[in-house]
């Protein structure tokens, strides 16, 4: 079954040829003028006619008959296409997704999400709370559908396909989300994403714990095992109630009061050079100094007073969200 937009263009190549085809017939077998050809034509395809009898020789007479058999054909089959296109509503869908590609292609170190299940879901809209652009790759029509419902900007196809990640500017994003239920499908996702930028991060979900090592291994940063880590929570929940309390409320959205924020120290902050006890985030800011990330990677769990912080670390605060803003203001992070 063709589209109502295969249709219509189908129906305009046939009606067109047609239309060339019966001026240049009109023309050297019945020597009309290059109008006037054009003129029997038009009034011969419509319909409209002109007279009772023909004045038109026998052999021009039975090519007229075939340019009305073709043309009336090619006409109704192709506007039947556009009037099933306007009752199903595809015009004003066509409209939209050329809108919804324009505004893509405006995007940079924005996040694309493989998969709009309930995970990518989630995470689509808690990312747009947070005013971060997201755009979702999905072959379902029924979740592309919902994910338009939500305002999200969608691309629909396989996110297999190396064109399509092109489609959403994958070369400049910030973060490629895998929420994808085939592991195989990760994988290869995960080894085009790479090729096409070295600097993306990648975090993919794995259901088989053989998975991880080749989700590494095709270059992801992160991979997240939902039963894994939903068996962890529940682990807590059970041995250390108290801490998967705090836990649940550092990540609730809605508790947007209270955060545990990460801030990232460029090269030209004033943040450098100065120690845990000289910032004062404790008595000035109410902040809880938690961990810092140094440049090569290692991690430091609660700094002492006297650790002096320098470029390009990465300082992890939890705090109420206001004073966290004050912090960053402080010191221009």
């Amino acid at each position: 079954m063709k589209t109502p937009l295969q249709r219509i263009r189908l129906g305009a190549l046939v009606l067109s040829v047609t239309v060339l085809v019966a001026m240049f017939g009109y023309r050297y077998f019945g020597g009309y003028g290059w109008v006037d050809a054009l003129w029997m034509v038009v009034v011969t395809i419509s319909t409209v006619g002109y007279g009772e009898r023909s004045g038109l020789s026998g052999g021009l007479q039975l090519f007229t008959i075939f340019v009305i058999l073709i043309g009336i054909s090619a006409a109704a089959y192709t506007f039947g296409g556009l009037f099933q296109m306007l009752l199903e509503g595809e015009i004003e869908r066509l409209i939209g997704t050329r809108r919804m590609t324009r505004e893509i292609e405006k995007l940079h170190q924005h996040v694309i999400i493989c998969g709009f299940g309930r995970m990518g879901k989630n995470l689509a809209n808690e990312l747009r709370e947070q005013q971060h652009a997201v755009v979702i790759v999905e072959q379902n029509q029924v979740a592309v559908d919902a994910a338009r419902q939500s305002g999200l900007l969608v691309a629909q196809g396989d996110a297999t396909d190396e064109k399509l990640l092109e489609t959403v500017h994958v070369e400049v994003a910030k973060c490629l989300v895998i929420c994808l239920p085939s592991d195989a499908d990760s994988v290869f996702i995960t080894l085009t994403a790479r090729n096409l930028n070295p600097d993306l991060q990648i975090i993919a979900r794995a259901e088989q714990l053989s998975t991880e090592k080749k989700l590494r291994q095709a270059g992801a940063d992160r991979v997240v095992m939902p039963a894994i880590v939903g068996a962890r929570h529940m682990l807590r929940m059970i041995t250390r109630p108290t801490t998967a309390d705090l836990m649940e409320m550092v990540g609730e959205s809605s508790f947007t009061d209270f955060d545990l924020d990460e801030v990232v120290i460029a090269e030209d902050s004033r943040l450098v050079g100065y120690t845990v006890q000289e910032t004062e985030a404790n008595r000035r800011f109410k902040l809880l100094v938690v961990a810092v990330k140094r440049e090569d990677g290692t991690l430091l769990f609660n700094p002492e007073a006297g650790h002096c912080f320098g470029a390009n670390h990465t300082v992890m605060v939890m705090g109420h969200s206001e004073d966290i803003l004050r912090f960053r203001s402080e010191f221009a992070l």
